[in-house]
């Protein structure tokens, strides 16, 4: 079984079964993540599955494409280790992969 741990803005540390070929986004979404309501359900047209994802992870992950990166400009909660969690695909790689949901300040 792969893991994913997630943190959400204002809650514990929890373990999800994640499932490879899908979308980190995907993966927090099915589990049940309220703090996460991507809405744009990965057509990376919102940054409303924003997160932070653990620096031990970042070598692991797909470079940031221009346009991730410009939606990720209009979130004022940015920090280095920010990403949109629709453009992380999951698989063995990134097994125990750790991230937290980024707060909603809107």
């Amino acid at each position: 079984m792969l893991k994913l741990l997630v943190t959400p803005p204002a809650g514990a540390q929890a373990v999800v079964e994640a499932q490879e070929g899908r979308s980190v986004m995907e993966i927090l979404r099915d589990a049940g993540f309220e703090a996460l309501p991507a809405f744009c359900g990965g057509c990376l047209s919102c940054a409303t599955c924003h997160i932070y994802v653990d620096p031990a992870f970042a070598e692991r992950l797909p470079p940031m494409r221009d346009d991730e990166d410009a939606l990720l400009d209009s979130a004022e909660q940015r920090r280095p280790s920010s990403r949109l969690s629709c453009q992380i695909p999951f698989g063995p790689a990134l097994d125990g992969l750790v991230v937290e949901i980024a707060p909603d300040l809107g």
